[in-house]
């Protein structure tokens, strides 16, 4: 069985977007009024979809009301960044009483020394560690580092990677990325990546890499693959640097260690915050300390928002007072449930469900999906009607396709979503 394509396609999703528009009048008059003083009415791309980007009024748990008054589950959580819902009342407590004692207080606070240490006893491959305001400055921070400590120019990145709004690989690279020489390679060739590391071995700074690709679809590794890359790196001089902004939700230790490969260096962002303004970066103290202000040859790092107060609380607060090992496998139990769910549904109408933990992926191909390019064929009129038809039964999901389960999310809520995926796609077929 197939799901509607041709003229069918093109006048269902039609019809759709008029039901979107027509039932969201004061959405649509924020949307006028934001163009006229924002490039589209935005100033985040990704969250822009036709017929006007839907905006959010207020969120609970794992609840959102837009400012037409229709609610939703929320199963993309921000993205990966909204792990612990929309109103942990730990979190909101350590903002107030961070707040109650002052903003940009011009100096090192009582946070972030504490919130350093989490992160250090948390993750293996982190010895020492910065802080940025986005994973986008982390990224940045930690190729600039390895192109330092290495002296060569290149980075070597995945087709379709995403490491920040200035070093997006969609489609093979943005226009607007920072100017880094860079190496494509596919994802999981193991024998095609390899040939290219050894090729340009000798200005190849590092490989940047995450362990499972977020933007570029939810695409797991395969073990083998990041093993060779820990391999070839050590062997040509070459940093190893996981961008783990997304994926360190995927194990109390993050994806690195529960593949069991430890970088050199490591990115941070997202839920770390506790939901605020986040970015960090990490790994072997014989590197980080090329930053060490006291060192005759330090490398300069600022940012006046780098150890901003109510992200230091938020974080620390998130990890000593709500995030347990406990909570973060059961959360990622119930994303594979999800997974192997809409997979016992989806096959049947040309779709596959990706992704790992509670990292999940839809896609209108029949699958495997091993890369970026396999979903080069993808429908992108399919994910458009199937993402109205959701909101439609209130759900709230990536335009793309692309699920962040938050810890507030349960397994009624995965199970009324693979419902209301099944009826969706057998209606269209």
């Amino acid at each position: 069985m197939t799901t509607t394509a041709g003229p069918d396609l093109d006048t269902a999703l039609l019809e759709a977007r008029q039901r979107y528009a027509e039932s969201r009048p004061v959405t649509a008059r924020m949307h006028e009024e934001a163009c006229e003083v924002m490039p589209g009415g935005n100033t985040r791309t990704v969250l822009y979809h036709g017929p006007f980007p839907l905006r959010m009024a207020r969120g609970w748990g794992s609840r959102l009301v837009d400012v037409d008054g229709f609610e939703y589950v929320d199963m993309l959580g921000e993205y990966t960044a909204g792990l612990y819902g929309h109103s942990q009342q730990a979190i909101l407590d350590a903002v107030r009483r961070a707040m109650d004692d002052g903003l940009s207080l011009a100096g090192h606070n009582v946070y972030e020394s504490r919130l350093a240490r989490l992160l250090v006893e948390r993750n293996p491959a982190l010895e020492l560690v910065r802080f940025t305001n986005s994973g986008t400055e982390a990224n940045l921070m930690a190729v600039s580092l390895a192109r330092v400590v290495t002296g060569r120019p290149a980075i070597a990145v995945v087709y379709g990677g995403y490491h920040g709004g200035l070093m997006y690989f969609g489609g093979g690279g943005s226009p607007v990325n920072a100017p880094y020489e860079t190496v494509l390679v596919t994802f999981n060739d193991i024998e095609g990546s390899r040939a290219a590391l050894r090729a340009q071995a000798d200005r190849l700074a590092a490989v940047v890499v995450e362990p499972v690709l977020g933007s570029a679809g939810c695409i797991p590794a395969d073990p083998a693959y990041l093993t060779m890359l820990r391999e070839e790196t050590e062997s040509l001089g070459m940093l190893l640097i996981f961008d783990e902004v997304m994926t360190s939700r995927l194990s109390p230790q993050g994806a690195g260690a529960a593949y069991g490969i430890t970088p050199d260096l490591m990115t941070l962002g997202k839920y770390l915050g506790g939901g605020l303004s986040f970015g960090a970066f990490g790994g072997r103290a014989d590197l980080m300390r090329r930053f060490d202000p006291t060192a005759p040859d330090a490398l300069p790092h600022a940012g006046t928002f780098n150890n901003n107060v109510l992200t230091m609380a938020a974080g620390v607060a998130g990890l000593t007072e709500v995030l347990s090992d406990e909570r973060i496998d059961d959360l990622n139990a119930r994303g594979d449930r999800l997974r192997d769910g809409l997979n016992e549904v989806v096959p049947s109408y040309g779709w596959v469900a990706t992704g790992s933990g509670s990292m999940v992926g839809l896609h209108p191909v029949s699958g495997p999906v091993t890369c970026p390019q396999d979903l080069a064929d993808a429908d992108d009129r399919l994910r458009e009607l199937l993402f109205l038809d959701l909101l439609e039964r209130g759900y709230y999901m990536a335009r793309r396709g692309f699920i962040a389960l938050s810890l507030e999310i349960t397994d009624q809520d995965v199970g009324g979503f693979i419902d209301a995926v099944r009826d969706s796609l057998a209606t269209r077929s």
